[in-house]
């Protein structure tokens, strides 16, 4: 028993992050069972079971990246690929998720490949029809991104050296899902709606967490930082939790709200950001964005978000900082999209 408490990387981790998983895991499989039961409230139960146990599988990817499960850093990996296809996110490897995701620690920003702002403003009927879809909350400014994990090595010039695993990874998902859509087809629609409750929360929490957008130098070695670099990552960053006088709301989505804890300390896990929160930056609630405004926002903006335009708040200046909080606070900002953890590039 020592030895495997030793393996995690603190001793509360063996509850915690056991928790997690099993929680993750088994409402995966669980869900996926009740995808195919006749009983349209199982059907119901199990759609929302497994959106939620693969957005704790995706959650669980964040710390094996930090490296805050286990003592070893090979562990922690080899967690993350496995995580990976429960996630639907291993056609690239969990490395080159591990390394943006740093990328975006150490340099301040967001370090991508691909510009999506600028790739919506070339195809301006591809941003008609994402913008219908999204009024109906289908999540299709993910979908692209998710269009580009799927073929990675066939799109990015960087990762053609993953083609091979690339095609197999299509090959085998795709093959499940099709064969699954074939003889089950209410379980085929039902499990896409999961991945897309998954969507709606990561890109959900993500999404006010910094006010910045993407920068284009993930492939670049040494670049020049846009903001200051560490120094001012706390100015840029911004918390969101699900509670501030409880620590169980935010067991939700893994305490990934509390961000500006996350930033300060990357190596703390999960269960303990609430109390690191505390400890760093009190608990005054004008220092957070309420989670009844994000989701005032969410549902407000959900169309205008996709290009930052079209509402209210078009004529208002870019907010930066101690603005950018007070007016997120205020409801007052479209928000981001497309700007999960899961994205590699």
């Amino acid at each position: 028993m020592n030895a495997i408490i030793n393996a995690f990387h603190e001793p509360k981790g063996l509850v915690y992050h056991g928790a997690a998983l099993l929680y993750g895991l088994g409402g995966y499989l669980l869900g996926l069972y009740g995808l195919f039961s006749s009983n349209p409230w199982i059907n119901a139960g199990a759609t929302l079971l497994l959106g939620h146990a693969m957005t704790i599988c995706a959650y669980m990817i964040h710390e094996c990246g930090h490296n805050t499960v286990f003592r070893s850093n090979d562990t922690n990996a080899k967690l993350g690929r496995f995580l990976n296809w429960i996630c639907g996110t291993s056609y690239g490897t969990f490395e080159d998720i591990r390394y943006k995701h740093f990328r975006h620690h150490m340099d301040n920003d967001d370090a991508v490949w691909f510009m999506c702002d600028e790739f919506l403003e070339k195809h301006p009927r591809l941003v008609e029809w994402v913008r219908f879809l999204e009024w109906f909350y289908i999540p299709a400014h993910d979908m692209i991104m998710h269009f580009i994990t799927v073929f990675t090595a066939f799109i990015i010039p960087r990762r053609k050296d993953q083609m091979l695993r690339n095609t197999l990874v299509i090959l085998i998902r795709g093959g499940v899902f099709f064969t699954v859509l074939f003889y089950y087809p209410k379980a085929a629609l039902l499990y896409l709606v999961a991945y897309m409750i998954m969507m709606h929360i990561l890109r959900f929490k993500d999404g006010v967490q910094h006010d910045y957008d993407g920068n284009p130098t993930l492939f670049e070695e040494d670049p020049e930082s846009r903001y200051g670099g560490r120094p001012t990552e706390q100015a840029h960053t911004f918390s969101n939790p699900e509670c501030l006088k409880y620590d169980w709301p935010n067991w939700f989505t893994l305490c990934f709200g509390f961000h500006n804890a996350h930033h300060h300390r990357p190596t703390v896990p999960w269960y303990q950001l609430p109390a690191y929160h505390r400890k760093q930056f009190g608990s005054d609630p004008e220092k957070v964005i309420p989670l009844r405004v994000q989701l005032r926002m969410y549902h407000k903006y959900r169309v205008q978000r996709v290009t930052h335009s079209g509402g209210e708040l078009d004529d208002l200046p870019t907010p930066w900082e101690a603005e950018y909080l007070e007016r997120a606070r205020a409801g007052r900002i479209y928000g981001g999209n497309a700007v999960s953890f899961l994205n590699s590039f």
